[in-house]
């Protein structure tokens, strides 16, 4: 009897890692194939030789500004950008068990986002100086919001409800800013506001690219004990996980890669609310779903700003159209916890 339950625990370990396994490389092929189409088509198409003639370095009249000046930024701001939304998000919403606990609902998008607002239309600032200030809020606010939800004890559904009011609060300062402000300023505001993958270039590749790198490897290597905690702080206390620490850990990681990909693209809505929802039900339940939900991510972004560019007679900035998928959703969920009486 004990050698049968031990050889189907066995089985379904391994059906559920060879699952993973499948829809990681799907996933895999299919950005690969998205990021591929995204330097291939636009106004003007190019076949795959040009394509990789440009990317090695060749001067070709034409292909290489639109290319490689124009398309292949973009391109990798979308990608990267995506993964840190989607594993960020992700994180959150493990960890606090809430599956409305994602940056851009509990205020930390928020944070990175009122800096370069103020930046632009206050101080009339551009470039780098936007995107440090949009890091450095960003931080300032995701750490005020985790102070003030500790309490004697740290409680995941006080942080959500605390990033709320939090996001409340700068979103009216935000308004204001847009209000007072001068009228040719604010289209810039705005722009920045919807999240947009206009007028990105390679300057913003590097730093990014190494944010990503970084924090997103760390959340790698600690998605065991994000799935601890994922059972609750007793039971993760028993298996010996150092809570605080680990916890910490993942927070600041989260929190770094929201505010550098905000920094740079702006808060573009609900990537990270919907990319680890739909790489939970890909992966199936009980499965590390950390890589999936990066790269879910970056499908959604790179996805969401080709449909933006080309289906529509008006072009729209990736934000705007990621807010129309992710809406609809948040309300189904929001029905959703509510018949079934959860907090």
């Amino acid at each position: 009897m004990i050698q049968t339950t031990h050889t189907t625990i066995k089985q379904g370990y391994a059906k559920r890692k060879n699952r993973m396994l499948r829809v990681n490389i799907i996933l895999i092929t299919l950005t690969v194939c998205l990021c591929l189409v995204m330097l291939l088509y636009g106004k003007t198409n190019y076949p795959l030789s040009t394509v990789i003639r440009v990317l090695s370095g060749e001067q070709i009249q034409g292909a290489s500004f639109t290319i490689g000046t124009l398309r292949l930024p973009r391109m990798l701001c979308g990608l990267l950008a995506g993964l840190a939304f989607g594993i960020a998000g992700n994180t959150f919403q493990t960890m606090l068990r809430n599956p409305l606990a994602s940056p851009d609902i509990i205020g930390i998008s928020s944070g990175s986002s009122v800096a370069a607002v103020f930046c632009i239309l206050v101080l009339r600032m551009s470039g780098s100086s936007i995107s440090i200030a949009a890091v450095i809020s960003g931080i300032i606010v995701s750490t005020l919001i985790y102070m003030l939800s500790k309490g004697s004890s740290f409680s995941g559904g006080r942080l959500i409800l605390i990033g709320i009011g939090i996001q409340a609060m700068v979103n009216a300062l935000i308004s204001f800013l847009l209000v007072k402000a001068a009228e040719y300023d604010v289209a810039n505001a705005l722009r920045w506001l919807s999240g947009s993958l206009n007028g990105m270039s390679m300057e913003d590749i590097p730093t990014l690219s190494m944010v990503v790198v970084i924090f997103g490897s760390i959340i790698l290597c600690l998605t065991k004990q994000l799935q601890i905690l994922e059972l609750g702080d007793e039971f993760a206390t028993t298996l010996g996980i150092k809570i605080n620490l680990i916890r910490i850990t993942l927070i600041l990681s989260s929190v770094f890669l929201i505010a550098f990909a905000t920094s740079v693209t702006g808060p573009i809505a609900f990537v990270a609310f919907l990319s680890g929802p739909i790489a939970a039900r890909l992966v199936g339940l009980g499965s590390p779903n950390v890589l999936a939900s990066g790269l879910v991510g970056a499908l959604l972004v790179i996805g969401a700003d080709m449909i933006g560019q080309f289906v529509f007679s008006t072009r729209f900035p990736v934000g705007v159209v990621t807010g129309i998928l992710g809406a609809p959703y948040m309300l189904f969920l929001l029905i959703v916890i509510n018949r079934r009486g959860q907090a």
